[in-house]
């Protein structure tokens, strides 16, 4: 610590020596106290504006890479929440989707896709209303594993990081919201038409903001973490039999 609180009192010294050997040549080179002085106080005049604009600059640049920093560890909380409990809650809850051989298909992600397929896949989720149909097994395969992905999610409620992602919050809230009208019921089996029709709608709230995020994540993947992506593609969670083998 001293070492450095030392190289900075060099660096000050050495930069004020600089300034009056300039100064000097100055003097040398014109002759004239005058136009040295006027030189003198027109940067001094300007000095004010000089640190205005470099404190700007460094603070853009700082909360630029502070924002860097953040989505960085988001995205890898987000991609943890995907390894542990989105991909297999995708493919469960896709299930429950009436006709939903289109939707897998447009979300058959290969190695091959760009920036205008996520895209085509982002519009294609945000017009796409899908109809649910849960059956009893499939409430009640959902509830199982819910439940016991339950203290992982209150662990990503609790992290004050993802508030910075609004989205993802969401779709925390949406899926836990989903888990508490399970574990609510004591039996899956027999349910009344309206409360049937109030589950496939948390299911489909909850669907709607994990697929979208799943893109999002899957985008991120293609870009930054090329090796990660290619297990994903292999195990898409909207594929019928996703396989890890590559051939």
């Amino acid at each position: 610590m001293n070492g450095l609180i030392h190289k900075k009192h060099f660096m000050l010294v050495l930069l004020a020596i600089l300034s009056v050997v300039l100064y000097g040549l100055d003097y040398i080179l014109l002759g004239s106290i005058r136009e040295l002085s006027v030189w003198f106080l027109g940067n001094l005049a300007f000095l004010p504006l000089y640190i205005i604009f470099v404190t700007l600059m460094v603070e853009q640049i700082m909360r630029e890479r502070e924002r860097q920093n953040l989505m960085r560890k988001l995205n890898m909380v987000i991609g943890v929440f995907f390894s542990e409990v989105g991909n297999r809650l995708l493919r469960e809850l896709s299930s429950c989707v009436v006709m939903g051989a289109e939707l897998r298909g447009e979300l058959r992600v290969s190695g091959q896709w760009g920036e205008a397929d996520f895209q085509r896949a982002l519009a294609y989720l945000r017009s796409h209303d899908p109809q649910i149909d849960s059956s009893g097994h499939h409430r009640q395969l959902l509830k199982d594993f819910l439940i016991a992905r339950r203290g992982f999610l209150v662990g990503l409620l609790e992290n004050q990081s993802l508030l910075e992602h609004e989205q993802f919050t969401d779709l925390l809230w949406a899926v836990f919201h989903l888990l508490e009208e399970l574990d609510a019921r004591d039996s899956l089996d027999e349910m009344t038409t309206a409360d049937r029709e109030h589950l496939n709608g948390d299911i489909k709230r909850a669907f709607g903001y994990l697929s979208r995020e799943w893109v999002f994540y899957m985008r991120h993947l293609k870009e930054d973490y090329p090796y990660l992506f290619s297990l994903a593609v292999r195990m898409n969670p909207m594929v019928e039999h996703p396989d890890p083998h590559v051939y």
